[in-house]
């Protein structure tokens, strides 16, 4: 799914980027809600960037990545944490790229979201390279989503990848 977001573009740039896990839903700007095999997501665009939340029987689980005021956190390149029954994995890299290399992967990224049954994307207005996009699907009893965060001005692509499974007990 694809919309224009309607609001101010206020991510300035990738380095105002945070992380964070475990917040309440923050106001959204655009919503998809996602009914999976024993699980439910909503994917949730922010004026500041992105929400995820994850809901199983096991419990929930939400990361945030945006413009946090006030948060310490900022984006780590890779986390591996347990939350509650579940194992959590995350990574994010910046890509620089030229403005004709921009504007050709954000049209990329941009159709293979918006075409995609679990996929949101916003644009914001102003440009039409300015954009946050989200992916999920489920592999093997794990969710797995993507994110991708767009600063044409300062040709900037934050990438993020996140994996949640069940915990495996380890075999002795």
């Amino acid at each position: 799914m694809l919309t224009t977001l309607n609001t101010s573009y206020t991510d300035t740039s990738a380095a105002d980027l945070a992380w964070a896990l475990g917040r309440e839903p923050l106001p959204a700007l655009a919503t998809l809600d996602l009914e999976l095999p024993d699980a439910r997501l909503q994917l949730r665009l922010l004026g500041a960037s992105h929400q995820v939340i994850l809901e199983e029987e096991r419990g929930t689980c939400s990361e945030t990545v945006a413009c946090i005021p006030g948060s310490s956190t900022p984006l780590p390149l890779g986390v591996a944490k347990r939350v509650g029954n579940w194992e959590y994995e995350f990574a994010a890299r910046v890509e620089m790229l030229s403005p004709g290399c921009f504007a050709g992967r954000a049209q990329e990224l941009l159709g293979l979201v918006s075409d995609h049954p679990h996929g949101l994307a916003g644009v914001f207005p102003g440009s039409p390279h300015a954009f946050t996009a989200m992916l999920v699907q489920r592999h093997r009893g794990q969710v797995h989503w993507h994110t991708w965060h767009a600063y044409p001005q300062d040709g900037q692509l934050v990438a993020t990848r996140t994996r949640v499974g069940v915990r495996v007990p380890a075999v002795v």
